[in-house]
């Protein structure tokens, strides 16, 4: 079964996922955003995820993480939850 690790950042708004999805285009550190800006409590931890494989997060995470570069940015992502700035750290198939 395919894995993959990630990182996000969980904002509240489309406008505040672009900004920093921006910030760290122009070299902001991805980790210390997520300490900073994330409501999600994996923000303590730079926004990391760890591993887990296809249907233990939300759909629009696994369209994304299963398809997306590796070290990519991703987002604005919308869900349930809020806006998030996705990276997949690494994906094994």
């Amino acid at each position: 079964m395919a894995t993959a690790s990630a990182r996000h950042i969980l904002v509240n708004s489309e406008e505040q996922c672009q900004q920093l999805k921006t910030d760290i285009d122009n070299g902001a550190d991805f980790a210390e955003l997520a300490k900073q800006h994330s409501s999600c409590p994996s923000g303590s931890k730079g926004g990391d995820l760890g591993e887990f494989g296809p249907g233990m997060m939300v759909p629009e995470f696994d369209q994304v993480v299963f398809s997306a570069d590796i070290n990519s940015v991703q987002g604005p992502v919308k869900t349930q939850f809020g806006y998030h700035l996705l990276e997949v750290t690494a994906r094994s198939e």
